[in-house]
């Protein structure tokens, strides 16, 4: 392990800085504050939430340090931003709508109806998920969820519906509500790339940092993740269009759906006997992402500002009140408008004035440089860039329209980073000449480029000791100063990982939920990504599968590539090894739960041929990993 292995206090330029923060914006106006704990009702009694095996998934008073002054070692807007996301406990929005907050990363809503309550948006974890819907009815009595219903994709809005409902509860005939596409996007997004959005989510949410004035304070959306048992229960009932009414247990609902906007599948619904309008995920306390940094596809903030528009049009005269799946709600028909505009307009300018400065030739890092937002929406609270940030934001919307490639080819062909590294150090005259002059710059307050030129020391040497501890102290300075809430723990916890080695992933979201709801087309696909590309060039393998109620499937393993036809056409090759069994039996064998040679024992299993070549098809697959390096080689 690398010495220097304590963190450290704020260097004097970080402490200056962050106190400048206190003169720059309104903190003595408490409105947000006022409506974060209006109708406050209790919370619960046990702070810690606990799995069957007592392990904790979430502790409610693990951010109590937050009700202290800011110190210097964070900036005193994300503070005061999470200072407000970590009070806890369960709402009235209106009569007949309550939150559960601060369980969990997001927020769970319960609607009354006739009989019981619909739930919108269960949490991460099953254990929070029941948790909140514990206190709930210690507060309004033990009522039966009659419906649930998922207002996107994203797993912090699906995961704990377990905690809620049972798979008896939807046979019994509980809908489950859902945007149209929700099901495809949840588990493509969770099981194709899940493996590197987790570990990347480690970063960015920093579970798995000490929770503290130097440590994790909060994600800016919320406080962090929780980490107990993620499920999905599929949809019984799509949302396909806008103005599209549905009644559960006498609750009244309006659709207005939102493609492309947080999430690839999302919609906001309007409570006309309520007078009140849940806006999802797509208006929310803060600047969001257009492109999260534990990695998604890049969104489209024309279209999420257009849906805006739509949903002050559609719903404003008739809400009092507007809330949403992270933070508190916002009372009042004018400014549930100022709003929902401002918001609107904020993600119209970033897209806006990206298009105007790319157009002039500008790359990606220039712009997200000189970006500005208008100062009318900077004095705005719920504009300033706690999850998202101005500065990655226009790097997304640059990468939506031109890519990667800034057009400069001197940026084409570059070396990768271990081999840079290595050249770069030594035309700098190795790596003592480059740590010496960084520590210049460190005491100049240069973080940033601390970070930049000690990365190639760590890459070209990463058991240079000297230079991993100077690369972890700049990053945990400009995570001191960061207002956004991933960035501060993307810099903290490559400092702490710089430190103390790989603390890998808490979270792993490909769930046994999500994997039994992958579509056969959507299994072999994942199992095409993992396949060890080089290693099966010469490879040769057909295996075809004759599933009852429908046309056979045929896997090829070829050139490296495993592709899936069904049916018996020319693109199907000629089998090696044909298995006659069902459905259940085919997804066993593919995700390794029992191996060919025990499959083809099974009664009602037919093989005709060599079972040993599934065997050896299967063995191509590689497995992900979950704890690769992302601070060092």
């Amino acid at each position: 392990m690398p010495a220097n292995t304590e963190t450290k206090p704020a260097e004097p330029g970080i402490a200056e800085a962050n106190r400048a923060v206190l003169e720059r914006f309104p903190f003595d106006d408490e409105t947000d504050l006022e409506n974060a704990r209006r109708g406050f009702l209790g919370t619960a009694q046990e702070s810690v939430v606990r799995d069957a095996e007592g392990r904790a998934v979430w502790d409610l008073e693990a951010y109590g340090f937050l009700r202290q002054d800011c110190p210097d070692t964070a900036n005193p807007s994300l503070w005061r931003q999470s200072r407000l996301c970590s009070d806890h406990g369960l709402f009235e929005v209106v009569e007949g709508i309550y939150q559960v907050r601060g369980f969990d990363l997001s927020n769970m809503t319960l609607v009354e109806g006739e009989r019981g309550i619909l739930v919108i948006d269960p949490l991460i974890s099953a254990e929070t998920a029941a948790a909140g819907l514990a206190l709930y009815r210690a507060h309004r009595g033990d009522r039966p969820v009659t419906g649930v219903l998922y207002t996107h994709s994203h797993v912090d809005h699906f995961g704990g519906v377990r905690g809620v409902v049972s798979d008896e509860d939807i046979a019994a005939g509980v809908p489950v509500l859902a945007p149209e596409g929700f099901l495809e996007h949840a588990v493509s997004e969770n099981v194709y790339a899940g493996t590197a959005m987790s570990r990347r989510a480690a970063y960015m949410y920093g579970a798995v940092l000490p929770k503290g004035e130097r440590g994790q304070i909060g994600t800016g959306l919320g406080q962090t993740t929780s980490t107990g048992a993620i499920g999905l229960i599929p949809p019984t009932l799509d949302i396909t269009r806008t103005g599209q009414t549905e009644t559960v247990d006498g609750i009244r609902m309006v659709f207005q759906l939102t493609p492309g906007t947080e999430a690839p599948a999302e919609l906001n619904i309007h409570f006309p006997d309520h007078a009140a309008l849940c806006m999802a995920e797509n208006a929310t306390h803060n600047l969001h992402n257009l492109l999260t940094l534990r990695g998604a596809q890049v969104r489209d903030p024309r279209v999420w500002a257009r849906y805006l528009t739509e949903a002050i049009d559609l719903f404003a005269d008739s809400s009092d009140v507007a809330f949403a799946s992270h933070h508190w709600p916002v009372w009042g028909r004018a400014h549930l408008v100022a709003f929902l505009a401002e918001q609107r307009d904020l993600y119209a300018y970033l897209h806006d004035q990206t298009l105007r400065m790319l157009n002039q030739g500008l790359t990606s890092l220039e712009i997200a440089e000189r970006m500005e937002v208008p100062p009318a929406l900077e004095r705005a609270w719920h504009t300033h860039g706690y999850y998202g940030s101005v500065n990655h934001n226009t790097k997304a919307v640059y990468q939506r329209y031109l890519g990667w490639f800034d057009g400069n080819p001197a940026h084409l062909w570059e070396h990768p980073p271990v081999e840079s590294a290595r050249r770069y150090v030594e035309f700098m005259g190795g790596a003592g000449e480059v740590l010496r002059h960084a520590r210049q710059s460190f005491a100049e307050g240069d973080y940033r480029w601390v970070a930049q030129v000690v990365h190639h020391v760590v890459f070209a040497d990463p058991d240079n000791d000297e230079a991993r501890a100077l690369q972890a102290d700049a990053l945990e300075q400009l995570g001191y100063g960061s207002e956004n809430g991933p960035w501060r723990n993307f810099f903290l916890m490559g400092a702490l990982e710089l430190r103390h080695g790989a603390v890998g992933t808490p979270t792993a979201t490909a769930s046994l939920d999500l994997l039994a709801a992958l579509t056969l087309e959507q299994l072999f696909d994942a199992l095409a990504v993992r396949v060890d590309g080089p290693r099966s060039w010469d490879a040769d393998i057909a295996v075809r599968f004759n599933l009852p109620d429908r046309a056979p499937v045929t896997l090829r393993l070829h050139n490296g590539v495993l592709t899936h036809v069904t049916g018996t056409g020319p693109a199907a090759a000629d089998p090696e090894l044909e298995i006659t069994l069902t459905e259940t039996d085919l997804r066993t064998v593919l995700l390794g739960a029992v191996t060919p040679t025990d499959l083809a024992a099974r009664d009602g299993v037919k093989v005709s041929g060599d079972p040993g070549r599934l065997t050896e098809l299967l063995g191509h697959l590689a497995a992900p990993d979950p704890h690769f390096a992302i601070v060092t080689p």
